[in-house]
């Protein structure tokens, strides 16, 4: 149940908390008062996107807070799966508006919206002013049958929709093999060019690194030749300036004086392996100048070689490795061109396998859907009666969709006749737009009940109705209230009467703001909220004493529905 909200900052609201009650909680106020805002506050904890000018002008930031005990233990054990505990039973759902971003929390820990609008589902359920139109339409026709059956429905349709996303799959592979001759020579060129390409350049794996290696070398051959002689002229002792005739000479010239200072002998020593080292050094350096091989035919057919690689890898892959693994794939495309036939009559047989399968899932699907359909209808019927509907005749009709689809291959249609005589037709050729509203507070009491639902919303559920007929819908309200928590907007006084907890929203001037307040009320408040409802600008004492009244049969038929 939805014990608190609390608004800050949303358009006319600046800051209102409401503590709601159990049962039948209506709204009323003056048209333009802000009774949709704050009710749509609640469509944003659903997910729900706000327009940047809807952020109170002045403010940073719009926030809504609502508070939920959880008195349903299906509702916990739903959170419970969305990996959401109470604390001491309760929910406290957190949005946070800015400008362009949103900040939404589940007690007190930051989440998605998507996580908010799952856990939200499991709470309340809103009817929008407009919803009823959609009744209209056969997808939210056959939305609202399979969410009434979706224990058994939703695992069958997740079913179907992995068997008709296997066919739609196996359609596309067949379409690709059912090409005509033509179109087939075409391609087995084209792969054949690309094998020949590929496998003529005999590549191997590291060889475009070596000889990328190797045209540095040569491509620098003159630079490095000019540089090493010059360390050889350094370091060796070809001349009397290199380093190895001068370490040669001071070798000779210590060992003389040597004998004389032992430790000079270790001097000595070290001095030697200098030289030992420098004449080595230079051994090797001399070996290295006898191998450079600067042949420009060497370079040409390195340079061509890389070329070609890198040609190959322009168009192939980006390593040789890619280059080989695309020979490959076109090699194993070309094999299925060479046996199209064996390949094609493979591809038609597995698509008619998962056509069948997805035919026989869709089946079992329509069977349960017409299953639950006779239960539904049943309900409706009975749930218009209570609404007025005297003589009404309601039922499903099944036909099947040209092809399949995720969804199965049904598609329903809504039939009603609302007087006697008439036979059944499409609602949308038959009701109004005050009997719409009717069916679909039907509906949502028959969801409601089935989903265990603590909180229902209704933003003016009494569009198009009046007189008799809203006084019915007033008891449908009140006996709802009786399982449920229900929030109402209303303009109908039959309605309002039967309110548990009456609210009254109003907007007034504050200094040089406009602002929109909610207060309960009681009493003789509420009966001059009615009179209000019932004789609009002028309340006489007539038209009070007639609301007084009013309120004391609503209150004497929902005692004689409590007995």
């Amino acid at each position: 149940m939805l014990v608190h909200l609390h608004v800050k900052n949303l358009a006319l609201i600046q800051d209102i908390e409401v503590e709601f009650g159990p049962g039948l909680n209506i709204l009323t106020g003056e048209t333009g008062a802000g009774k949709s805002i704050l009710l749509g506050s609640m469509q944003l904890i659903l997910g729900g996107r706000i327009a940047r000018d809807m952020i109170r002008a002045g403010a940073s930031y719009a926030l809504v807070e609502l508070l939920f005990q959880i008195e349903n233990q299906k509702a916990e054990e739903k959170l419970r799966e969305l990996g959401i505990e109470t604390e001491d039973g309760q929910v406290l759902l957190t949005r946070k508006i800015m400008d362009g971003r949103s900040i939404s929390k589940i007690n007190g820990e930051t989440c998605t919206v998507s996580q908010m609008k799952a856990a939200a589902s499991c709470l309340l359920d809103i009817h929008g002013q407009h919803e009823h139109q959609s009744l209209l339409y056969q997808e939210k026709q056959l939305e609202i049958l399979d969410a009434y059956g979706k224990d058994k429905i939703f695992p069958l349709k997740e079913k179907v929709r992995d068997a008709y996303e296997q066919y739609q799959q196996d359609l596309r592979e067949l379409k690709k093999l059912d090409v005509d001759e033509e179109q087939r020579n075409r391609e087995r060129a084209f792969l054949e060019f690309e094998i020949n390409e590929i496998s003529t350049a005999a590549l191997m794996s590291g060889e475009d690194e070596n000889l990328e290696n190797l045209y540095r070398k040569l491509d620098n051959g003159k630079k490095i030749l000019s540089t090493l002689q010059s360390v050889h002229e350094l370091t060796g002792s070809d001349s009397a300036q290199g380093a190895g005739d001068s370490v040669g000479t001071a070798v000779r010239e210590l060992s003389k004086v040597t004998e004389f200072d032992s430790q000079l002998e270790s001097m000595a020593e070290t001095l030697q392996e200098v030289d030992s080292l420098l004449n080595d050094f230079n051994r090797e350096l001399s070996s290295y100048v006898e191998e450079l091989n600067f042949d420009e035919e060497t370079f040409f057919e390195t340079e061509k070689r890389l070329d070609q690689i890198n040609g190959l890898k322009a168009k192939y892959g980006q390593t040789i490795e890619d280059i080989q693994a695309y020979g490959k794939a076109q090699q194993e495309k070309l094999e299925k061109i060479d046996r199209h036939e064996e390949f094609l009559q493979k591809a038609k047989a597995k698509t008619e396998k998962s056509r069948r399968n997805l035919e026989e899932i869709s089946n079992k699907l329509t069977e349960i859907r017409k299953e639950y359909s006779r239960t539904l209808t049943e309900e409706i019927i009975h749930g218009l009666k209570d609404l007025n509907f005297l003589d009404v005749k309601f039922r499903i009709t099944f036909s099947e969709t040209k092809d399949f689809t995720a969804n199965g291959a049904d598609q329903i249609e809504y039939e009603i006749s609302t007087n006697p005589g008439e036979s059944v037709k499409p609602l949308g050729k038959i009701v109004s737009g005050g009997e719409l509203s009717r069916i679909m507070l039907a509906l949502k009491a028959i969801l409601a009940d089935k989903d265990e639902i603590e909180t229902l919303i209704f933003d003016e559920i009494d569009t198009g109705i009046s007189g008799r007929t809203a006084q019915k819908v007033s008891e449908k309200m009140s006996v709802i209230g009786k399982c449920h928590q229900v929030l109402c907007i209303t303009h109908l006084p039959q309605i309002a009467a039967m309110a548990d907890t009456h609210f009254e929203i109003e907007k007034h001037q504050k200094g040089t703001e406009t602002i929109t307040e909610i207060h309960p009320l009681e009493g003789e408040d509420s009966i001059k909220e009615l009179a209000r409802l019932l004789g609009g600008a002028e309340i006489t004492e007539a038209v009070f004493q007639n609301a007084k009244e009013m309120k004391e049969l609503a209150q004497v038929q929902k005692n004689t529905r409590l007995k």
